[in-house]
């Protein structure tokens, strides 16, 4: 798919990529959005209302102001020379109970927005659902329900016949794995809850949403649907059998456990028979249906050794030594703010491991997420870390590994969930106090980059 040429991006060289790879960035609505009072009460709403839940105090009640200030967010992505902007609709907004009613003035928001896209000559990419469950379901018993997954179909439904005209590439849900883990099995996200193994049900009901949503899409006349999952490589904290049995343990989890039942029709094993299901065959074929591509986000791997008899503190997250493995840092590399270490190669290592693991069972890939967080205007880390991890991308599509497309996250510095607005992803720079928007070095390097990848 590509070639060893490489273009001049100010100074520096990127390889090229093919003539139809696709460029994008990527935000979620609950992040930027705002407008709390002009949509239905998420699941986020409540958590970030609980003292203590966010670190940094902050909530999402007015982030970026994208749902008044989408014009000028537009022109951002625009200017940036991107082909595509991958954004997210927020179900409370379309349905504020999550099924019933839809708001007309919050689907007119997205028809608005998707208008200005086609007009700025950007593909629309929307994802169905980034982690802001209607509130009202929740209440019912959210994603560790079978029905979520039913009204999530309908939502599906609801805004494809308002946007599939327009609309040329659909994701379902955004990192499934990182819903079930840190929202429903450690509690670290909303809705707060602390599951342990009690919260694979979650899991079972997200990728039966999945499949019904891909079932509503299709007949809704859509095409090229994918879904987000998070993927990193594993690597073992020795050679030692409980280390590796550890490793391999928390592989499943991020790796297996979501990407296995799309790409397989399967559960890794012994997993299946934890799960609630009137009929597990037939919902593994609804999960398993077709898809155009699949969407990977990746920010780093993981070192992961056997428990010990206390928690264990990893990036911000308790782990409990009830769980079968223990993640511990890795040493030697450099790290993003949010002290997570920078290893580009080991983006090559997780593509060619898919491509290894599922072969001609895996479609098309698109990097759906790859970015990081740094402070300052002159983000000159945030630019090695780019250049570091699309020349780590070229090797693997150089050793034949089918991609797509690349979407850094973010756009802009948002509402990092329960960071809050502590770390800053963003190639735009926002002053939450007065909502000024400034590109930051980052946006500027990868604009030249791009316009060198079209010459």
């Amino acid at each position: 798919m590509a070639v060893s040429a490489s273009t001049s991006t100010g100074g520096n060289t990127l390889p090229r990529f093919p003539r139809d790879f696709l460029w994008g960035v990527s935000t979620s609505a609950h992040q930027i959005e705002g407008a709390v009072d002009e949509r239905g009460r998420s699941v986020w709403d409540a958590f970030t209302g609980q003292p203590g839940r966010v670190k940094d105090g902050s909530t999402a009640e007015v982030a970026c102001d994208h749902y008044h200030r989408y014009p000028e967010d537009v022109a951002l992505v625009r200017d940036l020379g991107v082909g595509a902007y991958r954004f997210s609709i927020s179900w409370p907004r379309v349905l504020p109970t999550g099924a019933g009613q839809v708001s007309a003035r919050g689907l007119d928001f997205y028809d608005r927005l998707v208008d200005e896209l086609c007009a700025a000559g950007v593909r629309p990419v929307p994802t169905l659902f980034h982690w802001d469950t209607p509130l009202v379901l929740e209440e019912a018993g959210g994603w560790l329900r079978r029905e979520t997954a039913e009204r999530f179909a309908e939502y599906a439904a609801v805004v494809a016949e308002r946007l599939g005209d327009r609309v040329p590439t659909w994701i379902t849900l955004n990192e499934p794995a990182e819903h079930t883990l840190l929202g429903h099995a450690l509690g670290e996200h909303a809705p707060g809850h602390r599951l342990l193994f009690d919260a694979l049900p979650v899991a079972h009901h997200q990728l039966l949403a999945h499949g019904l949503a891909v079932q509503a899409l299709r007949a809704a006349g859509a095409g090229h649907i994918g879904i987000a999952n998070s993927h990193g490589p594993t690597w073992a904290a020795s050679d030692e059998p409980a280390d590796r049995d550890a490793a391999d343990f928390y592989d499943l989890l991020l790796n297996r456990l979501f990407a296995d039942p799309l790409l397989l029709g399967r559960y890794p094993d012994g997993i299946g028979e934890l799960l609630p299901s009137p009929d597990l065959d037939a919902d593994l074929k609804l999960i398993s249906a077709p898809i155009d591509w699949y969407g990977v986000n990746y920010y780093q791997p993981t070192k992961v050794g056997a428990p010990g008899s206390a928690p264990t503190e990893f990036s911000g997250v308790t782990i409990p030594p009830e769980l079968p493995f223990a993640p511990q840092e890795i040493e030697g590399y450099p790290r993003t703010d949010f002290g997570w270490p920078v290893v580009p190669e080991a983006f090559t290592e997780l593509l060619l491991s898919l491509r290894e693991r599922y072969g001609d069972r895996l479609p098309p890939l698109m990097i759906t997420e790859n970015g990081c967080s740094y402070e300052g205007l002159d983000d000159q880390d945030r630019i090695t870390f780019l250049d570091g991890h699309l020349r780590a991308l070229h090797r693997a599509v150089d050793a034949g590994v089918d991609v797509r497309g690349y979407f850094v996250w973010s756009l802009m510095d948002n509402f990092e969930w329960a960071e809050g607005n502590r770390q800053r992803f963003g190639l735009v720079h926002i002053d939450y106090a007065t909502q000024e928007r400034t590109p930051k070095a980052s946006y500027g390097w990868l604009r030249e980059a791009l316009l060198a990848q079209s010459r």
